[in-house]
């Protein structure tokens, strides 16, 4: 059984186009928020909270939603068009009122913003499992989150070469661009990706067959989970908000820290990132070739580790330079091996029907994480009246995750050999 990878990466192009946003999004809107509306870190930080909040109640929910929808577009495809539509719409605002300095005109186009993204993220990600067969998840997953990479790198790569080193930036240009590349996504997704004949294929074939649920007959039956399975559960979900603590932490007053602790002039804050991105780009394939061998919990214990040490380091830089990039590059490869991995090891204690809602479990302890981590981040960092603060932060909430994620029992991967090292992605095997 192999992955069909134009399918995986044609649907991973709504990905993509949310990726491409949301890099954007934290790049350019705390800085927005200082420079021309005075807005201090607290309140940043709660600010940047906002679509976390919405996604805490309307991943879950629309990912449920999904799941009971019908359309001659299929389940998910309904809701990405939706969102992108509304949000490509009410996105290209924002730079207009931040150049007119109006704060309740970018107040409200943000916020409108946020809501549209938040009703197709958890649809958007669904899709990728409901047309692929479990044990070939993680594998779709690497797939997905390179596809996402890339939305990553071309947004840095616009910041970095289109936000000026002095005077006041119009992030027009920026905008517009992203919002191209969101509604070419969404087009060629829509044109190319049958979902319903997919799906279908899917039922007809028995991929949505759930070796977790093999275990317990009751539970592949629609019963309650087993509580030694909850348990897993609870604790990988503890996991992921902590980890999302640390790197949420750390993406959203980057910028800021960057600029004002580092002293690093214009969009160049982004070529570190930038190196992150493209690291992470390039892991995929060895996270899942150390999850093969070793399993899915050891590759992620793998990420926290490294993420940890490298946070720590980063505590002790007082500027910057071409120093600093060794340390981003291992970041993005820690960060590669917990986003390949954790995804499947949720999806593997799910039944093929109830995708969508665990997809909306797992972003509800990411988001709930993104809700507090700005506001606490933000309280010490401004208390303190110093952005030094913000590595150590970091590495306290990676080594909880890692604490918590010695507690997950289930939702594994069973290391096997593999003949090659694209076969190496594929780490869902046999518990």
């Amino acid at each position: 059984m192999k992955l069909n990878y134009k399918r995986t990466l044609l649907v991973g192009l709504a990905f993509l186009s949310i990726c491409t946003f949301w890099q954007a999004y934290d790049g350019i809107i705390p800085l927005i928020l200082e420079n021309t509306f005075h807005v201090g870190e607290t309140a940043t930080g709660q600010i940047m909270a906002i679509d976390n909040m919405l996604a805490l109640f309307m991943l879950p929910l629309f990912g449920s939603l999904s799941d009971k929808a019908h359309s001659p577009l299929g389940k998910r495809t309904p809701f990405i068009i939706f969102g992108t539509a509304v949000s490509v719409v009410s996105m290209m605002f924002l730079p207009y009122f931040d150049n007119t300095e109006n704060l309740l005109g970018f107040a409200v186009c943000l916020g409108i913003t946020l809501l549209a993204m938040a009703t197709y993220r958890s649809p958007a990600v669904s899709l990728m499992p409901d047309v692929t067969p479990k044990k070939l998840r993680s594998k779709g997953n690497a797939v997905i989150n390179l596809m996402g990479a890339v939305g990553g790198v071309i947004s840095l790569a616009l910041i970095s070469l289109l936000v000026p080193k002095e005077g006041k930036p119009n992030y027009f240009p920026i905008f517009l661009i992203i919002a191209g590349i969101m509604v070419g996504a969404v087009v060629i997704l829509v044109l190319t990706v049958r979902e319903n004949k997919l799906v279908k294929e899917m039922e007809e074939t028995g991929g949505y067959e759930s070796t977790e649920a093999e275990l317990n007959e009751e539970h592949s039956k629609g019963k309650k989970m087993p509580k030694e399975v909850l348990k897993s559960l609870i604790f990988m979900l503890l996991c992921v908000a902590f980890f999302f603590i640390g790197y949420n932490a750390v993406t959203t007053f980057f910028s800021l820290y960057m600029t004002n602790y580092l002293h690093v002039q214009g969009g160049s804050f982004a070529n570190y990132l930038l190196v992150a991105t493209v690291c992470s780009i390039l892991s995929y394939i060895p996270s899942g070739m150390i999850a093969t061998k070793f399993g899915r919990k050891k590759a992620i214990m793998v990420g926290l580790g490294v993420m940890a040490f490298c946070f720590l380091v980063m505590s002790f830089f007082r500027s910057a330079g071409l120093f600093l990039i060794p340390f981003f590059a291992i970041i993005g490869f820690g960060y590669a091996c917990v986003i390949v991995n954790t995804f499947p090891i949720i999806w593997e204690m799910s039944q093929g029907s109830d995708i969508g809602k665990y997809t909306g479990y797992y972003y509800t302890a990411s988001m709930a994480a993104q809700i507090l981590t700005p506001m606490i981040a933000g309280f010490f960092i401004e208390k303190a009246d110093n952005y030094g603060i913000l590595f150590p932060y970091a590495v306290i909430a990676e080594i909880i995750a890692f604490l918590m994620l010695l507690q997950v029992k289930h939702g594994d991967s069973k290391p096997a050999q593999v003949k090659d090292k694209l076969e190496a992605l594929d780490v869902g095997g046999d518990d």
